[in-house]
């Protein structure tokens, strides 16, 4: 499938008009090259309802800095006090991103058919499916082009992304964004606002499904893509 242009070019706006350059170090100028140069970008064939999302790396502009820009009901989006050390959560094994500030992922979709699955089981039937899971810098960056796809009661979290422990073994949360109810220490506040935090792997939660992609693209995949036409 090839991305159609008007649809990078309307998301490059989106992040210029929320901020992402200034976030990054590079000028307006700067992102809509990058982003342009992913045009007819090749992506994985034979879609399903979701659509192509253009990712922020966290290298170029960290997941807790980019998660303010999400806004609900005119709440800013915040990350919970006890995820501190959210930038130690990097890609899982099965998952590479590319090498690039900006990237798309393929047919997007929050996947609420497993409402209630815990991310362990998900992530292997993700895999069983041929399935990738999103990454939090994704979820994040997926939100800020679509607010709407965080619902009351459904909403999604992001297994690409785990911590690793000093022994190797994985942390036992799972980072993900939902609805704050504005209780504990989120503070009344920030009740409504989209909130980025954690749920235990091995947990079900009846609200949140498991935002997957069918695959991922770069600059370079866009530029092979078209030389190869």
């Amino acid at each position: 499938m090839i991305h159609p242009e008007p649809s990078v070019s309307a998301q490059a706006e989106r992040l210029v008009e929320l901020g992402v350059p200034e976030l990054g170090g590079i000028t307006a100028g700067q992102l809509r090259e990058h982003a342009a140069a992913l045009r007819g970008a090749a992506l994985p064939a034979d879609p399903g309802a979701g659509r192509p999302v253009l990712a922020v790396h966290p290298s170029f502009v960290s997941t807790a800095r980019l998660t303010p820009l999400l806004s609900r009901g005119g709440r800013a989006g915040f990350v919970v006090v006890d995820m501190s050390d959210l930038d130690e959560f990097t890609p899982t094994d099965d998952v590479r991103l590319p090498d690039a500030p900006l990237y798309l992922v393929g047919d997007v979709t929050r996947d609420d058919d497993m409402l209630g699955w815990t991310p362990t089981d998900a992530h292997a039937e993700l895999a069983r499916r041929g399935r990738t899971p999103l990454t939090i810098s994704e979820g994040v960056s997926w939100l800020l082009q679509e607010p709407e796809m965080l619902e009351p009661g459904k909403c999604f979290m992001c297994i690409g992304s785990r911590k690793r422990k000093t022994d190797g073994g994985l942390d036992s949360r799972t980072p993900a964004l939902w609805i704050s109810g504005g209780t504990g220490r989120d503070g009344r506040e920030n009740r409504g606002a989209p909130k980025l935090g954690w749920c235990w792997a091995n947990n079900h939660h009846t609200w949140l499904g498991f935002a997957s992609a069918a695959g991922r693209v770069c600059r370079d995949s866009a530029q092979a893509a078209t030389a190869e036409a």
